[in-house]
């Protein structure tokens, strides 16, 4: 028996009923895509269910397999990534992180920035990363001064070349940074490393490396560990959890990498696996960036590979699909939306269809998958 859940991050169903209390009134990121898209179609996940998630002429009900589908509705204080992913696996966050206005950070954390680094910073804006190093990268080459930045999420970023800042540096900083910033209640310090000449910077995503703050309290991920079960995550979800609870870490470079080493762990992958994947392009790619198309685009592939994993699935397996938040492309600014999202649970081995209703916590989704493993 294994449990395949896979985050499709960002991928919201519509207004949580605190949404107003985070400016995010009327949001709804799939059924705003449905209504943007001129023959929107997503047969294969409306077979799992997902009609009756998402309440939408364009989105059909068709319960035609053994699922069970839900709402679930996020009780803790953020709408941050970590906030979601944490809250699946049992903690509740209470406390919002810190986030930063377009001004940037604080005299504070820049002096303590500072005392770690004899480099000095340029920067200190809330800024698209790849138009940051656009805009400062000759600067930050010519002084050898860090790129610090920040964004919608609560995030501490730093950006070198690397030509001018060795990546073992980068690294050293950002570690030190992360130290730090848990008293500020800042969620994640991320490297940004790029390369290439002026005019024509590039970032290296694939020597990116995140620091997150640990979870606030245990998650079943340990759980699972405690009983036997391995923890394979992948993409970012061993930084997201700062690495605890996670027994091996495959890296991905994009939605379809992850959904290509799923196919590759349905080979290899021992009983008893819990394989926790994050597809960030959703979210970062298209959500962010308001790009309603792409967006569509990618929930697109992910329909289409949907038949395929299932076709490869031994009998006791299960797969799990949910979300951390929603980020309507539709929607004002760039930043992450209030809204409940799916669970939708499949496996060969169910034999009915079930409609579990709204349900209050993201930890649900944990819940469900403690519920398969007997735990």
């Amino acid at each position: 028996m294994r449990v395949f859940h896979f985050v499709l991050d960002s991928l919201g169903i519509g207004n949580a009923p605190d949404a107003d209390d985070f400016g995010d009134k009327g949001a709804d990121t799939l059924g705003h895509i449905a209504d943007k898209i001129d023959g929107f179609s997503l047969p294969n996940l409306e077979f799992l269910g997902l009609g009756y998630l998402k309440d939408h002429p364009k989105i059909l009900k068709y319960p035609g397999c053994g699922c069970r589908v839900g709402k679930m509705i996020e009780l803790s204080g953020s709408k941050d990534t970590s906030a979601g992913h944490w809250e699946m696996m049992g903690v509740k966050v209470d406390t919002a992180f810190a986030h930063f206005d377009k001004n940037g950070f604080s005299e504070d954390i820049l002096k303590e920035f500072e005392s770690i680094t004899d480099r000095g910073w340029i920067g200190n804006i809330a800024a698209s990363g790849t138009q940051i190093i656009e805009d400062l990268g000759d600067e930050h080459v010519n002084t050898g001064k860090f790129i610090v930045y920040t964004s919608a999420d609560s995030v501490f970023q730093i950006a070198s070349h690397v030509d001018t800042v060795p990546l073992e540096e980068l690294y050293a900083v950002c570690e030190k940074t992360r130290k730090f910033l848990n008293k500020h209640m800042v969620l994640r310090v991320i490297a940004r490393p790029f390369e290439g000449k002026s005019g024509n910077y590039t970032r290296l995503n694939s020597k990116r490396h995140d620091y997150s703050m640990k979870p606030v309290a245990r998650t079943y991920l340990e759980d699972f560990q405690e009983n036997g079960i391995k923890v394979i995550g992948v993409g970012k979800i061993p930084d997201i959890f700062a690495h605890i609870g996670v027994d091996e870490k495959i890296h991905t470079d994009s939605n379809i990498d992850g959904m290509q080493k799923n196919l590759e762990l349905l080979k290899n992958a021992p009983d008893r696996s819990f394989i926790f994947t994050n597809l960030v392009e959703f979210d970062a790619v298209y959500g962010h960036r308001r790009n309603v198309e792409g967006y569509y685009g990618a929930l697109q592939e992910f329909d289409k590979y949907v038949p395929e994993f299932i076709d490869k699935m031994n009998d006791d397996d299960f797969l799990v699909l949910t979300a951390d938040h929603g980020c309507d492309p539709t929607f004002d600014g760039s930043d992450h939306t209030r809204e409940m999202v799916p669970l939708i649970i499949y496996s060969n081995s169910l034999s009915s269809f079930i409609d579990l209703g709204t349900l209050e916590g993201f930890m649900n989704a944990g819940n469900k998958i403690k519920e398969i493993f007997g735990i």
